[in-house]
């Protein structure tokens, strides 16, 4: 092979493995030389790392080119565009202190010790200021450094500074570290005017960078501004963050753009406003929602239909309090593992001496966080045989976790929740069967509701939060493995996101957007049993532990009404709807026919009412399509002489002279059958 066209001595060559293919170069050939010719090639993986373009290669290398519309090139992308982001900060403000600038999903962000908080009009100055770097078509230069090289260069950088101190003592050593300098070397990356050749800007930053800001091009935007804890600790000090987006082409900016106008239009807190669902209100506290009565229709129809379905799969319904005592937890190790989400305890039962001292000591009391460990005290209360498994108990669970204030979020983030949720307790010769029914089950019910683009994902051990033996947890992972897999899904690792008593399958689901959401969590679990010390009696007289597999269908009913509010931007299918019909006349001289032909709607069971409001004609209808009615019955003169109505659809779409008994048929198929 030769070297853009120049022949290549023999006695200089080595050979590489280039996408598959033995390729024979130059001794000291780099990325940049390799794939000349492809301008969408922007980083190399090298022998699985991701390296710069100008590093030279050495033999025996395996090279794969990363494009710029790959994950990995929108990452280095992003990446790279922080890095001018926070050049041309330091020059709109000189005393800004530098934090830490990663990539993050669809963009990045930098934060900075600054006096005084950024205003949208820094942003827009701020844009203009990084537009003018990308046209200087500064080069990004990576360079090695040594720790007193690195400190020298970042000497009024405190923040950087720690950074390295951190990274220099492996016990100290953390996430932010990890994100600025990374194992092994310590390099910085300077920003080099093309015509001095001189450093106009460096940052300590493990890479890799674009070659040069001029492949930034003019497709990013800063997005918004926030307050942000350094290194996300609330005990330091608070820094003022940019986001941004980048993306290769103007026209992928402006297609992300309008995908967040749109997720903005679908946002679930501004629909429950709009359409009298829910709200959030003050004196209740953050996290904790009500429903109005259209939102508790929804919720109440969601319900319903999941009880439904569970009675057909052969659940039994429980119901335990909210609250209990201390000791329950800390058998089943949440008071180990998971007090930091539990609210505080309330202590209860003391009592007093007239004199002060103690006489009875009481004892603390929680609220649940979880419904498994009530569930084991059912199971446990009396002796269970091998016929009665798999033993399925479901219940619509409130539970209440401490979630700090910074993370709530709507109704996808709450506080206090009620979890759909289910524990099967089966023979270790069942659970395999049994777990395969339940993924199934699970799939088909999300389905239902409308979700319909899935990949699992597999959460295994955290090495330093679990409980039980290594053995337990590998067969457990193994079989959730198979089952996962036997699935056809698209199965995805989540090293060390398991809970601490057993790993789990999660479902993600894409929404109308193509957002991911993670649904139903399926976890399996040997410990639980063995800390309560459940038991039932085997075919052959010996007492056995069962299998316990935990399951949350909806994750919390809250968090799925939120996600469904926006996957359906409001206009939810008709079996949902709070309103499923309005019924329009012409003039109030129809007002008596409309309301015989919602009795007949009523005697089916569909939602349906009568708008008889002073309003115009033409505003009842965009009254009825901005509360997303399904369905929308008009009659005036001619349609009641024939017994008739003009059927309108929420897409505005409409169908004149259908018969009353034919529009009522087609309402309650739609309803019945969960159709749109």
């Amino acid at each position: 092979m030769t070297n853009q066209g120049v022949p290549v001595p023999v006695d200089t060559q080595i050979t590489i493995n280039v996408d598959g293919v033995a390729t024979t170069v130059a001794t000291g050939t780099t990325g940049a030389e390799l794939f000349f010719e492809r301008r969408e090639v922007v980083v190399a993986r090298v022998n699985g790392v991701l390296t710069d373009l100008d590093q030279p290669l050495a033999g025996g290398a395996v090279v794969e080119a990363v494009t710029i519309d790959s994950p990995d090139g929108l990452n280095v992308l992003r990446h790279s565009t922080a890095h001018v982001m926070a050049q041309a900060v330091q020059q709109l403000r000189p005393d800004a202190k530098l934090g830490i600038g990663p990539y993050i999903t669809d963009g990045f962000y930098f934060d900075f010790d600054v006096a005084e908080p950024f205003t949208p009009e820094d942003l827009k100055t701020l844009e203009k200021m990084m537009l003018k770097i990308v046209n200087q078509n500064q080069k990004f230069a990576r360079r090695v450094v040594s720790g007193d090289e690195a400190r020298e260069a970042m000497a009024n950088e405190p923040y950087k500074l720690e950074l390295l101190g951190r990274a220099s003592d492996a016990d100290t050593a953390g996430e932010g570290v990890n994100v600025e300098v990374g194992a092994g070397d310590i390099t910085i990356y300077d920003n080099v005017d093309r015509k001095s050749g001189e450093s106009i800007w460096c940052d300590l930053c493990r890479g890799p960078h674009l070659q040069n800001t001029k492949l930034i091009s003019n497709a990013f935007a800063l997005t918004r501004t926030s307050a942000a804890y350094w290194l996300g600790n609330q005990n330091n000090q608070q820094l003022q963050r940019i986001y941004g987006t980048a993306w290769p082409t103007k026209d992928d900016l402006k297609a992300y753009q309008e995908r967040i106008a749109e997720a903005e239009r679908r946002d679930h807190r501004k629909l429950g406003v709009e359409l009298d669902l829910f709200s959030f209100p003050d004196e209740l506290g953050s996290g904790l929602p009500v429903f109005h009565p259209k939102g508790g229709i929804i919720r109440k129809e969601m319900e319903d239909y999941s009880r439904q379905r569970h009675v057909e799969a052969g659940y039994d319904f429980v119901y335990t309090p909210h609250i209990t005592k201390a000791n329950l937890y800390e058998v089943s190790g949440h008071l180990d593992w998971y007090k930091d989400g539990m609210f505080p305890p309330m202590h209860v039962d003391a009592e007093l001496n007239e004199d002060g001292t103690v006489r009875k000591p009481g004892q603390d009391y929680y609220l649940k966080p979880m419904n498994c460990p009530m569930h084991n005290l059912i199971f446990r209360s009396r002796g269970r045989s091998y016929r009665e498994l798999p033993l399925r108990l479901f219940e619509f669970g409130a539970v209440y976790r401490y979630e700090k204030s910074g993370v709530v979020h709507g109704l996808t983030r709450v506080r206090g929740m009620t979890q759909d949720d289910a524990h099967i307790y089966c023979t270790r010769e069942q659970m395999k069967d049994e777990l395969t029914n339940t993924l199934n089950f699970v799939l088909s019910l999300l389905k239902d509701y409308g979700l319909n683009d899935f990949y699992l994902e597999l959460s295994t051990k955290d090495p330093e939060k679990f409980v039980g033996s290594d053995e337990a947890w590998e067969e457990a992972t193994n079989t959730l493995a198979e089952v996962a897999t036997a699935s056809g899904l698209e199965l995805v690792a989540d090293p060390g996101g398991a809970a601490f008593y057993g790993p789990k399958i999660s479902v993600q689901a894409k929404d109308a957007l193509g957002r991911t959401w993670q649904m139903s969590t399926i976890q399996l679990d040997f410990n639980l049993p063995e800390r309560f010390e459940l038991e039932y009696q085997g075919a052959d007289g010996t007492r056995q532990r069962p299998v316990m597999i935990h399951r949350a269908l909806f994750g919390s009913v809250e968090r799925f009404m939120g996600v469904l509010t926006e996957h359906y931007a409001g206009a939810f299918p008709a079996w949902l709807s709070p309103v499923q019909v309005v019924a329009i006349p012409v003039a109030e001289a129809f007002n008596d026919y409309m309301f015989d032909v919602v009795a007949k709607l009523k005697e089916q069971g569909i939602r349906a009412e009568v708008d008889t409001s002073s309003d115009r004609f033409p505003k009842k209808i965009r009254t009825a399509s901005k509360e997303k009615v399904p369905f929308v019955l008009i009659a005036g003169g001619d349609d009641a002489d024939a017994n008739a109505v003009s059927f309108r659809f929420r897409d505005g779409s409409q169908d004149n002279g259908v018969a009353v008994e034919t529009a009522v048929a087609r309402i309650v198929t739609a309803v019945r059958n969960r159709t749109a």
